[in-house]
């Protein structure tokens, strides 16, 4: 029983809009890295900052999306820490492109608040942070 209980509780991230997120989240994970590593090895002198900040970014999608998979308090709260690190990180380097793009002679996953990828980088944190607050254990 409370076995059960305890199951319950871990898959609540995962059910409703969580499965949403990580779905989308595992897109962008595959994205990300597909993106970060084929630039890495064949271009990596080129942009090294960007291709480094993808890499990041792939990394970042990747913790979240096991962290809502794996679910629990602890796993949530960690997911919280990332979708908000991720929101800071998309709001820097988006800034940083429009401001000075002669820095990234290649864009990032996250260039001009993740415009490659339909604005989904700057909008999934934010959803994230919504729904990993809305199932906190009661």
């Amino acid at each position: 029983m409370a076995e059960t209980a305890a199951r319950t509780k871990r898959t609540k991230l995962v059910k409703g809009p969580g499965l949403l997120l990580v779905w989308l989240y595992g897109v962008m994970s595959v994205g990300a890295v597909s993106r970060s590593v084929y630039q890495i090895l064949t271009d990596f002198g080129s942009a090294p900052l960007a291709h480094v900040l993808s890499a990041v970014a792939a990394v970042v999608y990747a913790f979240i999306t096991y962290t809502l998979v794996r679910g629990g308090e602890t796993a949530r709260k960690a997911a919280l820490v990332c979708c908000a690190a991720e929101l800071a990180g998309v709001l820097i380097v988006g800034t940083w492109t429009v401001l000075e793009p002669s820095a990234f002679p290649d864009s990032t996953v996250w260039s001009s608040y993740g415009k490659g990828y339909i604005f989904i980088p700057v909008l999934l944190p934010v959803t994230g942070m919504l729904w990993l607050r809305r199932s906190r254990a009661s």
